[in-house]
């Protein structure tokens, strides 16, 4: 693996959901690197590229209420550890759970594993929340997926908050979630 910067030479083997995030990168004017890998299904698969991006990938969390009636995708440090009961008072929703893939699928066209803001760029009808800890919104540089699971980018968080957001049309809650250790 290595940094590179902006998008593949080439589309060839790359799925266009992909492509589409560096087209509207590009076109938004967003500065961004890129390393490519393994299929990375889990924060510890994301050691070595967090090592690459020199920066810590995002804990990226797709959850609905009750009634799959309200959708939201949590982003929090990757070390961080998640309690549901911390954040339905939050935001107002309770009884939160895991989303399906289903409904990944079909608000974000992402799948399990690929799970990014990015996704974000293809809910134009605004059915997700946006809610980001605290520590990743005040954090310099933001890491994500493209929408795929083999390549991940490094972007300035502001860049996110000025440009991409405004440009997909959506805005993000800022949560405090609590510290605690990791074994609880």
């Amino acid at each position: 693996m290595e940094l590179l910067c902006g998008r593949p030479a080439s589309g060839e083997g790359r799925l266009a959901k992909e492509m589409r995030v560096y087209d509207l990168l590009d076109r938004l004017g967003i500065a961004y690197e890129r390393t490519d890998h393994e299929p990375a299904m889990t924060m510890d698969d994301c050691m070595e590229i967090d090592r690459i991006l020199e920066l810590i990938i995002c804990k990226n969390l797709f959850l609905c209420n009750r009634q799959r009636t309200k959708f939201y995708l949590l982003m929090m440090p990757g070390g961080k550890v998640f309690k549901t009961r911390d954040l339905s008072p939050l935001i107002g929703s309770s009884r939160l759970s895991f989303a399906g893939a289903e409904d990944m699928e079909k608000y974000l066209d992402i799948t399990p594993g690929s799970v990014s803001i990015m996704g974000l760029m293809n809910d134009t009808e605004n059915h997700v929340q946006l809610l980001m800890d605290r520590a990743v919104a005040e954090s310099p540089l933001l890491g994500c997926h493209p929408c795929v699971n083999t390549s991940s980018l490094r972007l300035r968080t502001r860049d996110v908050f000025d440009i991409f957001l405004p440009a997909v049309h959506h805005d993000a809650i800022i949560v405090d979630l609590p510290e605690y250790p990791a074994s609880v």
